[in-house]
């Protein structure tokens, strides 16, 4: 193998080139990228750089010592074996690893809507973030949350518009949701439960009621879908993202995926997973260079994913679907809590912490070695999770 090129010049695809020289490869790397700028990363968008305490989030890691051939501004626009159709032509590999990611899905209407995703979304949301705007935010998720906090430290006024009956329903199911939606009231921000959007308009939202909010920003955070529109044709399976196996291997020889855009097959949990997070992005680009370098490293991480909202602390680990809920303390005394999701057997599958660090890590680290739980202790905060088996 002489050429690899990586599509996507996310931290995915970073970690990726950095994999690739780690593990000896002495060959050609090639790195594109859609955006103009240097690789960074993405989570301080919502949190530091949307408040103001960074104007940049560049990866650490120098493309001189990696020898890498770094393309910012192209993006991929098609694939056969052998060679990746771009913007400025076409470019032949002997491997490739697709980090595409995933895009924000928008809402239709004409007027204007933001969305973060990027960097130049952040500081373009956080220009327009000022004492006494009219903020409205559709979608009460991970990044909902996110920029309200955001918005109401900054002194905007706030409404969040959120189709389910809770905040993080789909993330979290509506029960353990539900527990988070007091801290919108306390931070003095207006939670519209169960209302749906009909179109975004100049000045405001028409809803699908046809009632209307009116708002000088609009700010968009109901999901994304993976950017994987371009391997349409390619002959490679797509379902939910790019399917590979636990291996990361694609269906197209020498070709493998990382990252938001890939559902990978999860031994552990028994089912095709597509995670959205950074600790995915982080290290799926060993399993997939340990592949395509003729190894057979298995992908099957416990995910694991944070958010800071309302001076809370959200922390989750695991896949809690098909799980019976096991709460840990008392969400509604507002104090520290958890909650965890328990297998028809008693393993840990999931846990979520709010400003219980310590319960994350042992959780986490349960989950990994699947032993079984006694419910009964689980439930009692004062017993450590530890303790629990």
């Amino acid at each position: 193998m002489n050429h690899v090129a990586v599509v996507g010049a996310g931290l995915a695809g970073v970690r990726s080139v950095e994999a690739l020289r780690a593990r000896g490869f002495k060959g050609r790397i090639t790195l594109i990228g859609e955006e103009p700028h240097r690789p960074y990363d993405r989570p301080p968008l919502s949190k530091a750089v949307l408040q103001g305490d960074l104007d940049s989030t560049l990866v650490d890691s120098d493309f001189g010592a990696l020898d890498v051939d770094l393309r910012l501004g192209v993006a991929a626009k098609g694939l056969r074996e052998g060679t990746l159709e771009t913007t400025e032509g076409e470019l032949e590999f002997d491997g490739l690893i697709v980090a595409t990611g995933a895009a924000p899905v928008r809402l239709r209407g004409e007027g204007p809507q933001h969305v973060l995703r990027t960097i130049d979304d952040a500081l373009t949301l956080r220009e327009l973030m000022t004492e006494g705007v009219r903020v409205v935010i559709v979608g009460a998720g991970w990044i909902g949350a996110e920029v309200a906090t955001a918005a109401r430290k900054a002194g905007c006024e706030v409404v969040v518009v959120e189709s389910a009956p809770s905040p993080l329903a789909t993330a979290l199911g509506c029960e353990v949701g539900a527990f988070t939606a007091p801290w919108y009231a306390e931070a003095g921000i207006d939670l519209r439960l169960g209302t749906m959007v009909g179109s975004v308009d100049p000045g405001g939202l028409t809803m699908m009621d046809g009632s209307w909010i009116p708002a000088d920003v609009v700010v968009t955070g109901i999901g994304v879908r993976p950017s994987v529109a371009w391997l349409a044709g390619s002959g490679i399976e797509l379902d939910n993202g790019i399917v590979v196996d636990e291996h990361l291997r694609t269906s197209m020889p020498g070709v493998v995926a990382v990252g938001d855009c890939a559902s990978w097959w999860s031994r552990r949990f028994g089912r095709r997973l597509r995670v959205e997070h950074w600790d995915t992005a982080l290290h799926a680009p060993e399993t997939a260079v340990a592949t395509m370098l003729g190894g057979t490293a298995v992908y099957d991480p416990v995910p694991y994913f944070w958010s800071e909202q309302f001076d809370h602390m959200l922390q989750y680990a695991g896949h809690h679907v098909g799980a019976r809920l096991v709460l840990r303390g008392d969400p509604e005394a507002g104090t520290k809590w958890a909650a965890c999701w328990l297998t028809d057997d008693d393993r840990l599958a999931a846990i979520l912490t709010v400003d219980v660090p310590r319960d994350l890590l042992q959780g986490r680290r349960l989950i990994e070695g699947g032993q079984r739980l006694d419910e009964d202790r689980v439930r009692n905060p004062a017993t450590p999770l530890r303790d629990c088996t």
